[in-house]
């Protein structure tokens, strides 16, 4: 007898099961009709799709590799796009990739497959990868601004500014409600100093992640100085990720002879966080800690990398793993304690953290503010940059270390041989005020302020770090609107670190932007001994440089206002007797004042992260935590 007609009827019964939603007797009828026909592409492609509803993923994933296209028509690709959702969710990512693939191999026309392969590839920090997916996605519906939206964002990791810019435009021209794809167009357009193209938008920044969809909250740190409101952005943010949840561990009853701490980051490489922290690393108590890296960026081989690698007990590449594997891997090891070095910076993962790395989650250096994630137990900061009656502003427990929170290497080396004012583009005379800030952190009133003190101080430049082409010929107009010559702006071109550190020396003050300040090239500065004018606000990323100049005993240099400001600056300009004492002080407590004591600030630290185990073993909820010096 032919087995057609009982397939037929296998199959119509699990047709019949599958649509009111009783996926088990359907898996059955499908998985018998594969049985009776192993060779039936509609019988395994109906039964991949019912184990993905089962969630039986690994056995989906079997059924459908055995369907080709020629025998199940584009219903295949439909089904690979599904398991692959179901993976994502599962936060099996990689394997999500896989799926999306196979997806829009079997389909290469559906818009939406493309769309999600590129999404997870940027998941997997792979955007080289993700940008020809998403490339698709908009050519097959280019009225999708969900699309056009995540192709921005891949072409703004392989910095292609212009294309992302134009790529988010189009996203709002299609969803002017779109307020992610606004929130990346105005941190694009800040980088690139397209001032006049930002003010329409800018009255929407204060309610932006605020109101209506979560968005990156370290977007708008350069745009606001909030810090209740970036805690509720951050808190919106981290909810609206869905990361899966993994409860925390019972506690621990007693500390063991080394407590055993993870630092995690995409970063251990050249890299700012490295040229900060490194030494750290180094100068951990063996006798008292075991200290463990997990990499999970793109794979380096350059110096920082090699110094990295000796740094640690054990230094672990987990760039594959899943978050919900790397977080594994921890809790395998034995952590007591999970640094996150990341926050919200690009390539981060707080996914890991999520799944519980450790039974204590500490945050760290990397981000400039509160992640608002309730699974980072605490942060460390110190009284400067929050100040008690700020606490509120973060959702993590605070560990204030007594000094500046931010570390330095106190063996960073500065290149002996210092280029010449005139190789470096400089007149060889005159005052050089200087800021090597990143270019989205400068905006007009910090700016216009600078042309004041070029308009003041005859024979002025001002010196700051070459961004791109784009943002240059921008910068150069608004000198002109001002009214200045733009040829007294010069900007300086990327060079290896110890090289950038010496030709600091060149300048004569460093001004600092407002609502996000120098952090890493504040230390730098002071390190080459280049004395620097800030103004301090209310949210942590506006009062990193205060921190840096409080901890080495220049709290002159610390203004409250913009006209304070503007009258320091002006000030030191006109009075080298004073600036020349600023600069003394500044040698003499470069080896003495706690900001460069790398060995200092690892007992800190140590004692921050003892204390906060501590309360852990106590059965004691987290609360702030204040180390003496």
């Amino acid at each position: 007898m032919s087995s057609a007609p009982n397939q037929a009827a296998l199959l119509a019964s699990g047709v019949m099961n599958f649509r009111n939603g009783w996926f088990d007797k359907a898996a059955e009828c499908f998985a018998e009709a594969v049985r009776v026909d192993p060779q039936s592409g509609p019988a395994r492609l109906c039964l991949g799709s019912t184990l993905v509803k089962l969630g039986r993923l690994d056995d989906a994933r079997h059924a459908l590799d055995q369907v080709s296209a020629s025998n199940a028509g584009p219903a295949l690709g439909a089904a690979w796009s599904d398991l692959g959702v179901a993976l994502r969710i599962d936060d099996r990512i990689d394997q999500a990739a896989s799926a999306f693939g196979k997806a829009v191999e079997t389909a290469p026309d559906d818009a939406l497959a493309q769309q999600r392969l590129g999404v997870v590839l940027l998941l997997l920090n792979r955007p080289d990868e993700a940008v020809g997916p998403l490339g698709q996605a908009v050519s097959l519906d280019p009225r999708s601004a969900e699309a056009w939206h995540n192709y921005g964002i891949a072409l703004t990791a392989l910095r292609r500014t212009d294309e992302a810019i134009a790529a988010f435009t189009s996203a709002l021209a299609i969803n002017p409600g779109h307020l992610q794809a606004l929130a990346q167009r105005l941190f694009l357009l800040a980088r690139e100093c397209e001032w006049d193209a930002l003010e329409p938008d800018l009255p929407k920044v204060a309610m932006l992640g605020i109101e209506g969809p979560a968005v990156s909250p370290f977007l708008l740190l350069s745009f606001e100085d909030h810090p209740e409101r970036h805690r509720r952005r951050s808190e919106r943010y981290v909810a609206a990720l869905n990361l899966p949840a993994t409860p925390p561990a019972a506690r621990p009853t007693r500390r063991p002879d080394k407590l055993r701490i993870g630092y995690f980051s995409a970063d251990f490489r050249n890299h700012a966080m490295v040229h900060l922290a490194g030494r750290i690393f180094e100068l951990h108590d063996r006798e008292r800690f075991t200290v463990r890296a997990y990499a999970f960026g793109p794979p380096s081989d350059d110096y920082a990398r090699q110094r990295m690698r000796l740094a640690f007990d054990s230094f672990v590449e987990v760039q594959q793993l899943s978050d919900h594997d790397i977080a594994a891997a921890g809790r395998a090891d034995g952590l007591d304690l999970a640094v996150d070095l990341m926050g919200y910076t690009e390539g981060s993962r707080l996914g890991i953290f999520a799944h519980r790395a450790a039974p204590l989650q500490i945050g760290f250096l990397g981000y400039p503010g509160t992640t608002g994630a309730p699974f980072i137990d605490y942060m460390i900061a110190d009284p400067t940059v929050v100040p008690a009656d700020m606490g509120n502003a973060y959702s993590e427990r605070l560990i204030r270390v007594p000094f500046a929170y931010m570390p330095s290497d106190d063996t960073r080396l500065i290149a002996a041989r210092t280029l010449s004012r005139e190789q470096a583009g400089l007149p060889a005379d005159g005052f050089v005020f200087c800021c090597f800030n990143s270019s989205y952190k400068i905006k007009p009133v910090e700016f216009a302020i600078w042309m004041r003190l070029l308009a003041e101080v005859a024979d002025s430049m001002l010196w700051l770090l070459a961004p791109s082409a784009r943002a240059q010929r921008n910068l150069r107009n608004a000198t002109a609107g001002h009214g200045v010559d733009p040829a007294r702006l010069v900007f300086a071109p990327p060079l290896p670190t110890a090289q950038h550190l010496a030709r600091q020396k060149l300048a004569d003050l460093f001004v600092d932007t407002f609502h996000y300040n120098a952090h890493t090239t504040a230390s730098d500065a002071l390190w080459a001994g280049l004395p620097l004018v800030t103004k301090a606000g209310s949210g942590f990323a506006t009062r990193v440089a205060a921190s840096l100049l409080h901890a080495i005993g220049c709290d002159e240099l610390v203004t409250g206002s913009d006209e304070e400001y503007f009258e320091l600056a002006l000030d030191l300009a006109r009075n080298p007797v004073r600036l020349a004492r600023i600069r003394e002080t500044l040698a003499a407590n470069r080896r003495t004042a706690p900001l460069f004591d790398s060995a200092g600030f690892t007992h800190s630290i140590e004692a921050g992260y003892e204390a906060a185990y501590q309360r852990l073993i106590d059965g004691l909820e987290p609360a702030d935590i204040g180390v003496s010096a």
